[in-house]
């Protein structure tokens, strides 16, 4: 997928947020070997060493591989979030990122507009790629290009089909920012509903590609999560069949809204 900055960004990725240390080299191994490119991290994961391994041992050019980090609220600031990244770089063994994120607002610090300064300068300075933010509401995207002149070009937010995010994803279409979805499966339970899985009956696949198939036509990027080789494997396999208008009225008939959101209170981030 295109990026607004020209770069390009895979639409399927291997997010590792919550994947045990032990397990995280081995999984990141075995997503890459199933065909994924886009690795998504972050400091509070704890494991951009186990990723950074797991890059060492692959085979996979490192141009054909797209990595992603997130700098947490507690490295804001512009000099704490230029340190932060020189961390996380040593821990990913690289020397240069492909999508650099400010991880939550965390309005009550007030520190994101100075802090997204910081990415504009690692970006211009060739250490970033492309720069972007998770977990933000269009009013501080807004606050962002009003005050720096410089817009994301992803956000990454909690989007499934029991919450879809439908004001977020408007905005994002207007100003060109790629949406990308974390807990893309809704933690799993999405995966349980009986219209998901009448679905993936009908199509022969499983409730996971149902979804991730879903993102995919959508134009979203979705990084689901998960530690088993097989299950990686299923996840990345949605490119053999399509959902009809049906499919689609359905799922967008559990949408939720904000009620339907799992993971933090999306209203911290306001």
């Amino acid at each position: 997928m295109k990026l607004a900055d020209g770069n390009d960004i895979p639409p399927v990725g291997l997010g590792v947020a919550g994947i045990p240390v032990d397990l995280t080299t081995s999984a990141t191994l075995a997503a890459i070997n199933a065909g994924y490119r886009l690795i998504d991290t972050a400091v509070i994961y704890h494991n951009e060493a186990e990723v950074g391994a797991a890059l060492a041992k692959t085979n996979v050019p490192r141009d054909d591989l797209f990595i992603a980090t997130k700098v947490w609220p507690d490295r804001y600031g512009y000099d704490a979030v230029n340190a932060s990244f020189r961390e996380s770089m040593t821990r990913l063994g690289l020397d240069r990122l492909d999508l650099y994120m400010l991880h939550w607002p965390a309005p009550m610090l007030d520190k994101y507009v100075e802090s997204w300064r910081a990415l504009i300068d690692l970006q211009r300075d060739g250490w970033v790629t492309s720069i972007g933010v998770s977990n933000f509401f269009p009013a501080q995207l807004q606050r962002l290009a009003d005050e720096t002149g410089v817009m994301p070009v992803v956000n990454q937010i909690e989007l499934h089909p029991y919450s879809q995010r439908l004001d977020e994803q408007a905005f994002h279409a207007k100003n060109n920012i790629a949406t990308q979805c974390w807990s893309p499966l809704g933690r799993s339970r999405c995966l349980d509903d009986p219209v998901i899985n009448a679905i993936a009956t009908k199509h022969v696949r499983t409730p996971a590609q149902v979804v991730l198939r879903w993102h995919f036509e959508a134009g979203r990027i979705a990084i689901p999560r998960s530690k088993s080789p097989d299950r990686i494997q299923q996840n990345f396999d949605i490119f053999g069949f399509a959902l009809d208008a049906d499919d689609r009225s359905q799922i967008a008939a559990l949408n939720k809204g904000l009620d339907g959101q799992l993971g933090p209170d999306p209203e911290i981030a306001r």
